[in-house]
């Protein structure tokens, strides 16, 4: 949404805001490919114009929820012989688009959340280019500043530690719990109580910037490094809070605490520190562009 308003022009706008709003539109991203990660301007996807539309080939991979989505948001390469940062296009299209092929990547913690998708001869009309033709990176590059603001982040992470701590008050909980035996569990909860507000105010930082109509660079690389590492240690602290029965993965089992949210969070939280950027990226955006530091 916050990119179709940077730099959509107004048909865009009318077609894609109302769904985006209402929750009705759901979007994946193709941006990634199997030579191209965190080095993504290395990306060979295809478009060739043909009158008024642009021929696509190619593949993406890591393309979360694609087997859901309604339409993709692309970076394609326009102008294979121009600077690989140049010569780069952000298209959308419809998922129903003939040519596109979505094949599932199942994670070690048995989700499908991620896909492979494919493109054979996927024909989108020139219109669908957002921004200016060949000047698409940077069109990308804000898409992914508010990514990653991770203003939600914040927000889901307190929930979760909030509602584990009013369990194991309760009987349940009380008896799965390894908290009363052991204070650097307590500890551990407590620090993670505190890194959860810390995230909460790099994410009112980043708010503000956004509310005051700038776009969020370095701030928004300081708040998904953060958000995305804090993630992982409160799952994994959650592990420790329950000891043994944390190892029971079935969330129905009469031996699961807390329906084992933690221990399979502990497993989905994994690509948190990769997608988006990562957390390797994200501090070189802060030493460069953040701290003025030469590059490495």
């Amino acid at each position: 949404g916050p990119t179709i308003i940077e730099h959509g022009s107004e048909e865009q706008k009318a077609a894609y805001l109302p769904g985006i709003l209402s929750g009705e539109f759901l979007w994946a991203q193709g941006y990634s490919e199997p030579g191209a990660g965190s080095d993504l301007a290395s990306l060979a996807t295809r478009a060739v114009r043909d009158g008024d539309e642009f021929v696509i080939n190619g593949q993406k991979i890591w393309t979360s929820n694609a087997h859901h989505a309604d339409a993709l948001f692309a970076l394609v390469r326009t102008d294979p012989d121009a600077p690989k940062h140049r010569g780069i296009s952000f298209m959308l299209m419809d998922m129903e688009t003939p040519g596109i092929s979505v094949r599932p990547l199942i994670s070690g913690g048995w989700r499908h959340f991620s896909n492979e998708t494919f493109y054979e001869d996927v024909r989108v009309p020139a219109s669908q280019v957002v921004g200016e033709v060949n000047r698409g990176w940077y069109v990308g590059m804000t898409l992914l500043d508010y990514e990653r603001s991770s203003i939600g982040g914040a927000v889901e992470m307190e929930r979760q530690l909030m509602a584990a701590i009013e369990y194991i008050h309760d009987d349940e909980g009380a008896e799965k719990s390894r908290v009363d035996e052991l204070p650097s569990v307590r500890a551990e909860i407590a620090d993670r109580y505190i890194e959860i507000q810390v995230s909460f105010n790099l994410s009112f930082r980043i708010a503000s910037m956004q509310a005051s109509g700038l776009i969020p660079n370095m701030e928004a690389s300081m708040g998904k490094v953060f958000s995305s590492e804090v993630s992982q240690r409160v799952h994994r602290t959650g592990t420790r809070m329950f000891g043994l029965y944390s190892n029971v993965w079935d969330e129905d089992s009469e031996y699961s605490p807390y329906r084992s949210r933690f221990t399979q969070n502990y497993f989905h939280r994994i690509p948190a520190t990769i997608a988006g950027g990562t957390s390797e990226i994200q501090r070189n955006i802060i030493a460069t562009r953040g701290l003025g530091l030469p590059r490495g």
